[in-house]
C-alpha cells in the first residue's frame, strides 16, 4: 500500500507538476488515510470498501477537524482511488459516492483601497530591506500573483523595459503579467545600488529576485512575517495575510470595471467561479453581458 501511495505522490510531483505545497498537502492527507487502513487491518488498497472510507471520514469529524479540512481529504482520497482505477490497480472505486461535508460559504477578506495604500506605503525605503519590502508589496498588489509564485521569481523573470513578469503557477502553467508604474518604480529602486546588491552575500546563486537578510531567497514564511509587521505599523485593524492582498487585487480590478475573463487569466484561476466570488457586482455584470449578447437570452 505504501509503495503505491509513494508512486502516486511522485506522479503528482513529476508528471502533474503540482507545486511543492500541493504535493505536500496530498501526501499528508493520503498518509492519514493509509494509517487508518493500517490500524484497521486493511492490507491492500483493493480491499478498501466504501464503508471503510465513510468510517474514516467519521473518525476525522470526531477528532474535531474542520469541514474544510475533511473536504480536502475527500478530494485527495477520490483523486488517489481514481488514479488507482485508471492504472488497473483496483477493479472498482470505493470513493465514488463518498460525500464531502457542507462548507459554509464565506466571502474572501478584502481590504479597501485606502487600507491597501496604507499598507503599501508602510516600508521605509532608506535601506535595502525596506526597498525590497516595498517592491514585494507593490508587485504583489500590482499583479495578484501568489506568494509562492513571487518568491520563486528570478531576475530573468522581470522585464523592466516592457513592464511585465513571467510567472509559473500550479501545474507549471506560465503566465505573463503586466504591472503598473508604482510597482515599476519600487522594483527599479530595489534593483538599483543600495537595494538588492546590498543583500547579496554569496550564499545564493544570484538568480533569486527577492533576497532575505541572509542573502538567500526570500521564503513564504518570511514574507508572511513582513506583511504582519507592516500591517501593525500601519495600524490596520483587519487580520492581514499575504493572500489578503491577492483577494484585494481581484476585488479592486472587478469593481473598477475589469473584464472577468481578464482577471481570471491574470490571477491564474482555473475556474471562473473562483474569480466571480470576489464581487457580487461582477456577477451581475456577467449576467448583463450574457443577456445583451446571447440571441436567445
Amino acid at each position: 500500500m505504501k509503495a503505491q501511495l509513494e508512486h502516486y505522490i511522485r506522479y503528482l510531483r513529476d508528471e502533474r507538476g503540482l507545486s511543492k505545497n500541493s504535493v505536500a498537502s496530498y501526501e499528508r492527507d493520503l498518509h492519514s488515510c493509509y494509517l487508518y487502513c493500517e490500524e484497521n487491518g486493511i492490507g491492500a488498497w483493493e480491499s478498501v470498501q466504501r464503508q471503510h472510507l465513510a468510517s474514516y471520514m467519521h473518525r476525522l469529524k470526531e477528532k474535531g477537524l474542520k469541514a474544510a479540512t475533511i473536504s480536502r481529504r475527500v478530494v485527495a482520497v477520490r483523486a488517489f482511488f481514481h488514479h488507482l482505477l485508471l492504472n488497473g490497480k483496483i477493479l472498482r472505486d470505493p470513493s465514488l459516492y463518498l460525500e464531502s461535508p457542507k462548507l459554509e460559504k464565506r466571502a474572501p477578506q478584502v481590504l479597501s483601497v485606502d487600507v491597501t495604500t496604507a499598507l503599501l506605503d508602510s516600508p521605509k525605503t532608506d535601506n535595502a530591506s525596506g526597498k525590497r519590502d516595498k517592491a514585494m508589496l507593490e508587485l504583489l498588489y500590482a499583479t495578484g500573483i501568489r506568494v509562492s509564485e513571487m518568491v520563486a521569481l528570478n531576475i530573468e523573470h522581470v522585464h523592466l523595459q516592457l513592464g511585465y513578469i513571467q510567472c509559473t503557477g500550479s501545474g507549471l502553467k506560465e503566465r505573463v503579467i503586466p504591472y503598473g508604474s508604482h510597482a515599476d518604480a519600487a522594483i527599479r529602486s530595489y534593483l538599483a545600488e543600495g537595494g538588492r546588491d546590498a543583500l547579496l552575500t554569496g550564499r545564493d546563486d544570484g538568480t533569486a529576485l527577492f533576497l532575505n537578510h541572509l542573502g538567500t531567497r526570500m521564503t513564504r514564511q518570511g514574507f508572511w512575517k513582513m506583511v504582519k509587521k507592516y500591517g501593525k505599523e500601519a495600524q490596520i485593524e483587519e487580520q492581514i495575510t499575504p493572500h489578503t492582498l491577492r483577494h484585494s487585487v481581484a476585488s479592486h480590478l472587478l469593481e473598477g470595471g475589469a473584464d472577468v475573463r481578464t482577471v481570471q487569466e491574470l490571477l491564474g484561476h482555473a475556474d471562473i467561479a473562483t474569480t466571480l466570488k470576489y464581487s457580487q457586482s461582477a456577477k451581475n455584470r456577467l449576467k448583463d453581458v450574457y443577456q445583451g449578447a446571447h440571441p436567445r437570452a
